[in-house]
């Protein structure tokens, strides 16, 4: 059998002692470390104290069904590949192994050539999807030009993560302030996902109104309230066997919290005026730009739903702690837009990349993306000086005084910058939250946060 590279340790679990004994034979001869293990709870419970690269899986046995047993290994070792193998083969539970992440799929008694052939496929695939996904300046999403840029540490820590995160079926939480790509983060998860061929649904759940938000997130039927003059398909429906993406979770209330919590431990919901129940299958993804241990403290988001969206935590840092991928965003931006207007895309001179790196954005990603549409709209020229920046991006001093010899607080960096931007709009809010990357309803809480004026 062909030495199969990258894969170093193996865990054979098969409660049939000659299987275990032959495969076990067969990987040591070659080099590879193999365990064995007689059963399910077994496997798992070496895995949690010993990682292996690759699970050979029977389906029956005893102790645990081998499907739940890749359920947990999906969701706790996402490293881990995993074949299965049986003697009581059906075209469903082929489907059905795959579509929860297996690997391959091997029918008893198989010939040594056709586990050579699995574990290839398992070290090409300990590979492949990393290099899939990532690219020259960050992690693909669904395409080259959807991106999510980056190439400094933080970055790519997070990119390995969401890599690792992706193929389970793990609940998220994302955490990071306005504008620093959560919802990006979302939809790279689901794009390297087994749903990534289902659908997306985005709620930002600070843009709708209560009172209907539950009739939005479950449907309802005809006739079930004044108003519902036909049946209708809420976003979990429209979500089944794909992802749902909470944006500003922190907004929801605890009356629907507790109707949430309901969904992700039970699997089924039932739409507004109705009996019948719904099965549900889908994976949940979470972000806030609020600190949700701060709103458990306060009783206005509950400890047990915060712990079940937050298997796998993934916080965004600022666009200023991450100052060695502004030059690439910049880059990619002028590219993108350029294409978009069907222009000639610009260069930057030093002086103004400069500027741009140095300057704090508040509204991190989103708002340098902004303001350089802004740019290539308002300012004629083929090269961007410091002379084409906005004035509240070159001025240093005066009333913009972002930074000085007494350091001040986030908070109170954030309301000088609200209320600064407010003035250059003169008051006009809808264009005051575009320029700070965060939607209206989130800018009028904060001017009644800050007093501001």
């Amino acid at each position: 059998m062909a030495d199969p590279g990258n894969i170093h340790s193996v865990l054979v679990v098969d409660d049939e002692a000659a299987v275990r004994n032959g495969i076990c034979r067969a990987l040591s001869e070659k080099g590879i470390e193999a365990k064995a293990a007689t059963g399910g709870q077994e496997a798992l419970n070496r895995l949690e104290t010993a990682p292996v690269d690759l699970l050979l899986l029977d389906i029956r046995m005893p102790d645990m069904n081998g499907i739940e047993v890749l359920k947990q290994v999906r969701a706790r070792h996402p490293d881990t590949n995993v074949i299965m193998i049986t003697g009581y083969p059906t075209i469903d539970s082929a489907v059905h192994c795959t579509k929860l992440g297996a690997l391959d799929y091997l029918v008893k008694p198989f010939r040594l050539d056709d586990l050579e052939a699995a574990l290839q496929k398992a070290r090409v695939g300990r590979v492949s999807s990393r290099k899939h996904a990532i690219v020259n300046h960050g992690l693909k999403i669904d395409s080259e030009d959807h991106l999510i840029i980056g190439q400094s540490r933080p970055m790519k820590r997070i990119f390995d993560k969401i890599l690792k995160v992706a193929p389970t079926d793990s609940t998220v939480l994302i955490t990071g302030e306005s504008g620093t790509g959560k919802e990006l983060v979302a939809q790279a998860i689901h794009a390297n996902s087994l749903r990534k061929d289902r659908e997306f649904v985005a709620v930002d759940c600070s843009s709708l109104v209560e009172t209907l938000l539950e009739s939005e997130l479950f449907g309802h039927v005809k006739g079930s309230f004044t108003g519902a003059h036909q049946t209708k398909h809420g976003f979990f429906e429209l979500a089944n066997h794909g992802t749902f993406f909470f944006d500003e979770i922190a907004n929801l209330s605890l009356n629907i919290q507790a109707k949430l919590l309901r969904v992700i431990q039970e699997r089924e919901f039932m739409k507004v005026g109705d009996q019948q129940k719904i099965n549900l299958d889908i994976r949940i993804i979470s972000a806030s730009n609020s600190e949700l241990t701060e709103s458990i403290r306060k009783g206005i988001f509950r400890e047990d739903l915060y712990y079940r969206l937050s298997v796998v935590p993934i916080h965004l840092p600022p666009l200023r702690e991450r100052k060695q991928d502004i030059p690439i965003l910049v880059r990619h931006f002028i590219d993108k837009l350029s294409r978009k207007m069907k222009k000639s895309s610009l260069d930057v001179s030093p002086e103004a990349m400069d500027i741009l790196t140095e300057y704090a954005w508040p509204g991190n990603v989103r708002e340098l993306e902004h303001t350089l549409e802004r740019i290539l709209i308002l300012e004629d020229t083929d090269i961007i000086r410091a002379a084409n920046l906005p004035a509240f991006i070159t001025q240093r001093q005066g009333e913009l005084q972002m930074f000085s010899e007494i350091p001040v607080s986030l908070e109170e960096l954030e309301k000088k910058y609200i209320a600064f931007v407010l003035k250059r709009t003169r008051g006009k809010k809808t264009q005051a939250a575009r320029i700070l990357g965060i939607n209206r309803k989130t800018l009028t809480a904060k001017v009644k946060k800050y007093g501001i004026s």
